[in-house]
């Protein structure tokens, strides 16, 4: 049962291990992403990672992995992706941390969807509050 939700999410469900392979890409990713599982199966996670942010990304993946501990709990994170194709897009997701017995993190999860929309959305929203404190600073210095 747990293979057919995974199968049947709408979301991305992507599973890397410790050292950042893909270990579970399902149809979900295949969609968001371009991607089939045969292509993402054993690469590294800089598939879906613009090259602007892997550093930064793997600094903060090498501490989970040290430490067994997300900063992130069950906040939603939002970062820019990659497409097969080469575009950019958002996603939005959170992520989990499987660990064996000993405490050591084995692998780690995420769930994403695409979030565009949404952030464009709310980058139009911040750009017209800003166009609109300009001008009413603008009102004021002529007062």
């Amino acid at each position: 049962m747990h293979e057919r939700i995974i199968r049947e999410a709408a979301d991305a469900i992507v599973l890397a291990g410790a050292d950042g392979k893909i270990m579970l890409w399902n149809p979900g990713a295949e969609r968001m992403f371009g991607f089939t599982e045969k292509e993402a199966l054993g690469q590294s996670l800089d598939l879906i990672i613009p090259e602007k942010y892997r550093e930064r990304h793997w600094v903060g993946f090498r501490e989970v992995m040290r430490t067994g501990k997300t900063h992130y709990g069950d906040q939603v994170l939002r970062v820019p992706a990659l497409r097969k194709d080469g575009s950019r897009f958002s996603i939005a997701f959170t992520v989990g941390l499987l660990k064996r017995s000993d405490g050591q993190v084995e692998a780690i999860f995420a769930v994403m969807r695409d979030d565009t929309d949404a952030f464009n959305t709310q980058k139009a929203l911040r750009d017209r509050v800003k166009e609109l404190e300009q001008a009413l600073e603008g009102t004021k210095t002529k007062v």
